[in-house]
């Protein structure tokens, strides 16, 4: 089981996942650090993340420039991610943080603490994409469900088994997800609408947040998928995949490939005498 909570968007505007990850933290002295190497400019999107965190009342934020010309494993910024509460990737191209942070002690540093840490990964976008192992970093409408057309590469590896697709109604991106878990039944898949997300926990329950849809595809279940087998250029074929589609409320465990209400917390007798006294005073 996983110590570390990760908190992905899919995209679209942001706001509601800087005030969640505010409220998850609670602390305002909390250490985040802010990660833009997927944008077009890193320096201009990290310090505007920076001020975004800033006017919620956190007083310890700080933005690492890792691009073309600045490397990740400088000895303040491993000295800076051992004490980080909070990791937040902004959006972008994530094959850019692929580039400049794969195989990285900064990297190895991020992934042990999750595992062993009650640390914070946060991203939207490309930053929510490149959480797991492996990640879709290709593949385009009806296109995608051709063999060769739907890509995919290796990612961070914070957690395993797990495809996360971002922009996924808004793009059209079922084809390509759905083409992804086929090839692998392994994973699951997960595509985040805009301005919707996830919490995971424990590496194993999926939470959402925000206003619209989370849908998941699971292919562990699958009968037949000619994915292997058929040639370039050709559509593939899959028999019984899985879907489910997750709304604010409601959660997914990967481990049982459960789909479940959250439990809501209700008063006990002791609140609710509580809360009636109140209510007289």
């Amino acid at each position: 089981m996983y110590k570390g909570t990760l908190i992905a968007l899919g995209g679209g505007y942001d706001d509601d996942l800087i005030k969640l990850i505010r409220s998850e933290i609670c602390p305002v002295h909390s250490n985040i650090e802010v990660i833009a190497t997927a944008a077009t400019e890193p320096q201009e999107s990290g310090l505007a993340y920076k001020e975004a965190f800033e006017e919620l009342g956190c007083n310890k934020v700080q933005f690492m420039l890792i691009d073309e010309n600045h490397a990740a494993d400088q000895p303040g910024y491993i000295s800076r991610i051992q004490q980080a509460d909070v990791i937040f990737f902004t959006g972008g191209d994530q094959v850019r943080l692929i580039e400049f942070l794969n195989g990285t002690q900064l990297l190895d540093i991020m992934r042990r603490r999750y595992h062993q840490e009650p640390i914070i990964i946060a991203g939207t976008s490309a930053g929510a994409a490149i959480m797991s192992d492996r990640m879709i970093y290709d593949g385009y409408g009806h296109y995608s469900l051709i063999k060769g057309e739907m890509k995919t590469t290796i990612g961070f590896g914070f957690i395993s088994h797990l495809y996360i697709d971002t922009h996924f109604v808004e793009r059209g991106r079922f084809g390509r997800l759905a083409h992804a878990v086929a090839h692998d039944p392994a994973y699951v898949g997960v595509g985040l609408s805009e301005e919707t997300g996830i919490i995971i926990k424990e590496g194993n329950k999926i939470e959402v947040f925000g206003t619209g849809v989370v849908t998941i595809i699971d292919a562990s279940k699958i009968r037949f998928t000619n994915t292997r087998q058929v040639s370039e250029n050709q559509p593939i074929a899959v028999e019984h995949l899985i879907m489910h589609m997750l709304v604010e409320g409601y959660r997914y465990c990967l481990e049982e490939h459960l789909f479940q209400p959250v439990e809501q917390h209700l008063p006990g007798p002791a609140q609710e005498a509580s809360d009636a006294t109140a209510s007289m005073a």
